[in-house]
Parts: C-alpha cells; sequence; structure tokens
C-alpha cells in the first residue's frame, strides 16, 4: 500500500510557515484596527513594485486604459499596492470588519433581506475589489445561508487557520473550487442554501467574452448555476471607505434568460458578468487586484509588441 505521507522536509517547511502565520496574526490582532491596516499599506507600497507582480499589474492596466498616461498610471500602482496591503492586514481581523462593528455600511441591504425571507437560494457574484473578504461577512450578517467558494491553501496547516479566520465573521460553509466544489455548489443550492464566488479571474476552459475590448475566458459556474436552478445572479462589490473602513454595494440582480439555446444564454450571462466586473473596476480602479494575469497570453504579447 502506497505511503501518502508527505516527506519530511515538508512537513516541516508546513510547521514553520503555520508558525509564520501565527506569530502574524498573534502581531496584528494585538494592534489597533487602522494601525494594522495602514502598516500592511506601507509595507507592500515599499515592497510590491519590486516583485514581478508589479509587471503584471501595469500591464493590466496598459490594456484597460489605453489613453492613461504614466503620471496616473503610476498613482493606481501606489493605491493597487495600498490596498492590497491593506487586506492582507486586515485579514486576521475580519471578525471586527463587519457591519455590527461599525465599519461596514451596506448600499442594498433590502435585496439581502429578500433572499434571506426566500425559499429561492441566490448566486452571488463579485471580484477582487478592495477587501473581499467583506462580501462574506455581509451575506452571513443578513441571515443568508450561503457556500463560499475558496481556493484551498497548499499548506493544510494554513488553510485550517485561514477557515479559522473566516468561522470568525460567521463564515462555516465552503466549497473548494474545483470538480469537488462544483459539485457541492450543486447540492447547495438543491438543498436551498445560496453559494458565492468571485469571478474576474482568467478561467483558460471557460466561456470567451470581452472584457475592457478583449476577449477573455470567464468561469461559466455562475450563469450555468442560475439557468439550472432558475435563480439570479446577485452582484456585490466592496469599496473602501477611509482606511479600515468599507461600503458593500448590493447591485441590481442579473437575470440569465432561458431561451432553450443553453449555450447562447451561458454566454450572455457571461457577458453581463463580465460587463459587470469591468463598471466596478472602471468606477475605482484602484481597488482592483491588477496583480491577476486576466487576459489571455496574446493579449499580452500584442502589448508587448507596441
Amino acid at each position: 500500500m502506497a505511503n501518502d505521507r508527505p516527506p519530511l522536509s515538508r512537513r516541516i517547511a508546513w510547521r514553520l510557515e503555520a508558525f509564520g502565520f501565527d506569530l502574524f496574526t498573534a502581531l496584528i490582532r494585538a494592534l489597533p484596527i487602522d494601525v494594522a491596516s495602514a502598516g500592511g499599506a506601507a509595507l507592500f507600497k515599499a515592497l510590491g513594485p519590486l516583485t514581478g507582480a508589479h509587471r503584471t499589474a501595469e500591464r493590466g492596466l496598459r490594456l484597460a486604459f489605453p489613453d492613461m498616461d504614466e503620471a496616473q498610471r503610476r498613482r493606481l500602482l501606489t493605491a493597487q499596492w495600498d490596498n492590497f496591503g491593506r487586506y492582507i492586514a486586515e485579514f486576521p481581523i475580519l471578525d471586527r470588519l463587519t457591519p455590527s462593528g461599525g465599519r461596514v455600511e451596506v448600499v442594498g441591504a433590502e435585496r439581502l433581506a429578500a433572499i434571506a425571507a426566500s425559499d429561492r437560494p441566490a448566486v452571488f457574484i463579485s471580484g477582487h475589489f478592495s477587501n473581499l473578504e467583506v462580501m462574506a461577512a455581509v451575506i452571513v450578517a443578513a441571515g443568508v445561508t450561503c457556500d463560499v467558494t475558496y481556493r484551498a491553501a497548499n499548506n493544510p496547516l494554513v488553510d485550517a487557520r485561514i477557515k479559522t479566520n473566516r468561522f470568525r465573521y460567521g463564515v462555516r460553509l465552503f466549497a473548494p473550487k474545483g470538480a469537488d466544489g462544483a459539485r457541492d455548489l450543486l447540492e447547495a443550492l438543491s438543498q436551498g442554501r445560496s453559494v458565492a464566488m468571485l469571478n474576474d479571474q482568467r478561467y483558460d476552459a471557460g466561456v470567451e467574452g470581452p472584457f475592457f475590448g478583449y476577449p477573455v475566458r470567464t468561469n461559466p459556474a455562475a450563469a450555468r448555476l442560475a439557468l439550472r436552478f432558475g435563480t439570479v445572479i446577485q452582484p456585490m462589490s466592496i469599496q473602501r471607505l477611509r482606511g479600515a473602513r468599507f461600503r458593500c454595494v448590493v447591485h441590481e440582480p442579473i437575470e440569465v434568460k432561458d431561451t432553450g439555446a443553453r449555450t447562447a444564454d451561458i454566454e450572455a450571462g457571461v457577458a453581463a458578468i463580465n460587463a459587470f466586473i469591468e463598471e466596478r473596476v472602471r468606477e475605482r480602479p484602484g481597488e482592483w487586484w491588477w496583480l491577476h494575469r486576466r487576459w489571455p497570453k496574446e493579449v499580452y504579447a500584442g502589448l508587448d509588441g507596441r
């Protein structure tokens, strides 16, 4: 029988990483919220530009905003590192960044109340805006039973700690990304639970649709699930107001029409999701995570050839 136990060196590395995570968590939780958030911003504004991710972000801005001048692009790059650093520092204190804690205002809360009171679940979608964890906190605080998709950390000890952080602000139901997660989402909706996912990253096996004037591939799961269960896609976005204070906007639902032409209906749903994400990015470009390679390789290659 094969031994599936990881080698000793990996187990030691996992424990060291977990110790570092615990130390970081303890340090952040000992600080005032705004001090911790500002510290993360300062650190990443200093270190972020030294990483390869900075180049990815700069190229993304050039694709999305080709007419933007260099000075404005530099300001947005600084703003996105400020925001990302704050997110990292805020992660251990998510339980303090909730509507009940007075740091989150909710616009469109009546839509969440209606979903919570209904026997029809919804498919929540959003993108990597501001502190994206606030979205799940708002959904849970509204009384909506919801499974939240997530990508498990490679280190199982750290992954358990990440889940514990999310437990602190009320998230209990998780659906991992991938085939197992897809089954979990189907089961959740079948049992009347809503599901939540982020829909703004490249998904090479996805459905093609426009994004900032270029064709990109997007995970069609939200559109497929909405069609299958006869429900709506409920988009949300998180805006950073000042420091570690936020506004959560519950937007107008996206209705995925069932015309009987399933492929075309899913493509229309994906296009609507892409349009929603693009509109939010255009509104507050400094708060989106430009660190992801959202566009296909050939689009970046064309940019490099200019």
